[in-house]
């Protein structure tokens, strides 16, 4: 199934968290948190400035590693796989 975002909506999936600690404990899934880093899939076009009416495109791409907050977001699930779909404006950095 293919998934397009609106406006200023990302598709992001998160990256995997460590299972294991710098000492070697072994954290289990329920204990985990979950990353706030991920790989954007997919963005829409961009949102419509007031003062131009022109369309503003977003500052990410497709296959740029991101940062966004902890509560960010809708989880949605496509073909088995779990996304997160974020505004923009809740990115707050791209990995260089």
């Amino acid at each position: 199934m293919k998934f397009r975002p609106l406006y200023d909506r990302v598709l992001v999936e998160r990256t995997e968290s460590e299972s294991k600690t710098s000492g070697g404990i072994i954290i289990p899934d329920t204990a985990k948190e979950k990353p706030m880093e991920g790989s954007v899939i997919a963005v829409g076009p961009g949102t419509k400035s007031e003062k131009t009416g022109e369309v503003v495109q977003l500052q990410v791409k497709a296959g740029d590693r991101i940062l966004f907050g902890k509560w960010s977001g809708t989880e949605i699930k496509i073909d088995g796989k779990d996304y997160i779909v974020i505004k923009e404006s809740d990115i707050m950095g791209i990995f260089g």
